[in-house]
């Protein structure tokens, strides 16, 4: 027999309802704290949601942002984004990169003056380097995309209620989008609390978030809608501990996995990324935590009507089914 790691034994019995008011009471606190946090210390905007100024830049050199970011750190702009672009169209020579610089105190924009001190500091580092285009975005703008990036996570959560309800039952569409809103509330708290900067790369980590989430809640629902049939008269928080047990191989292997690919990524990805996959890997962690103790709380609260679930008939094979971790 082949030697097989297991990140979890092959059967258990762990009790997750067994502190499900403090878990539950720890989930509910965590959310009011985030929205504290929101509402008082404010979301460190980025560039995206505060208004700036973008200057692309071209040269038959090598781009270095390191070098870039030297050359300018003297200038005190402020916040400044410096990323490199890639296209298959690029000649060899052709090095773009793209320079974000907030809106000055005083001023929806970068003024002709500050752009020119700009330039002359990187041609000092870089005689080559040409600036074809210099835009400016304003509060206005700014603000619109704000409330672009929230009906993009609504839009997002209401399309997964919808999917979970047609799916499955009211009771677990409310349990899923509850978990959802938990992890999405959480994350967003954390980036208020240590004053990250948040951006438009935060938002789809969100969105990237919501679908990990709910990902991980349909396979443990999935099982628990077989398990219904199969097992007619176990009470329910029995069944959804045993339906908890018999996925978490699963999910335990789905979260580790993905949490390596992201540790890699924060530690050797460099700074344009790190917001977004620390986004990321706080996300998978904290949508893992509540699939296991949010979403089946919820339903088990609002309880189920088992009196018109099929009668007898073998469950289908979960594609899970046999999934070691």
């Amino acid at each position: 027999m082949a030697w097989r790691l297991r990140l979890v034994p092959e059967k258990t019995n762990i009790d997750f309802f067994k502190l499900q008011f403090i878990t539950f009471g720890v989930s509910a606190l965590a959310v009011v704290v985030s929205l504290l946090a929101v509402a008082i210390l404010g979301l460190n905007f980025g560039i995206d949601f505060k208004g700036g100024t973008t200057i692309r830049t071209e040269s038959t050199q090598a781009v270095d942002i390191g070098v870039y970011r030297d050359a300018m750190s003297t200038l005190e702009l402020g916040d400044v984004s410096i990323t490199e672009v890639f296209d298959p169209s690029f000649r060899a020579d052709q090095h773009v990169a793209m320079i974000r610089i907030q809106a000055q105190e005083g001023a929806e924009a970068v003024t002709p003056e500050t752009i020119g001190v700009i330039e002359a500091a990187l041609k000092a580092v870089d005689p080559a380097i040409t600036f074809p285009s210099v835009e400016s975005v304003g509060p206005k703008v700014s603000s619109e995309l704000i409330w672009s990036a929230l009906l993009a996570v609504a839009a997002g959560a209401a399309g997964i209620w919808v999917y979970v309800w047609i799916r499955f039952e009211w009771q677990f569409a409310v349990g899923t989008v509850a978990a959802l809103i938990h992890d999405v509330v959480v994350t967003v708290g954390v980036f208020a609390i240590f004053g990250l900067k948040f951006d438009l790369t935060i938002v789809a980590a969100l969105l990237t978030i919501l679908g990990y989430s709910v990902n991980d809640t349909v396979v443990i629902f999935d099982r628990l809608r077989e398990n219904l049939a199969k097992y007619k008269t176990m009470p329910l928080r029995e069944m959804m501990n045993l339906t908890a047990n018999e996925t978490l191989s699963r999910t335990i292997m789905t979260a580790t996995t993905t949490m390596l690919s992201l540790i890699a990524l924060i530690v050797f990805g460099g700074d344009v990324i790190r917001g977004f996959v620390f986004a990321m890997l706080f996300g998978v962690i904290i949508g893992t935590y509540s699939t296991l103790y949010v979403a089946k709380n919820i339903v088990l609260f609002l309880g189920l009507d088992r009196s018109d679930k099929p009668k007898g008939g073998k469950p289908a094979s979960h594609e899970f089914a046999n999934i070691d971790a």
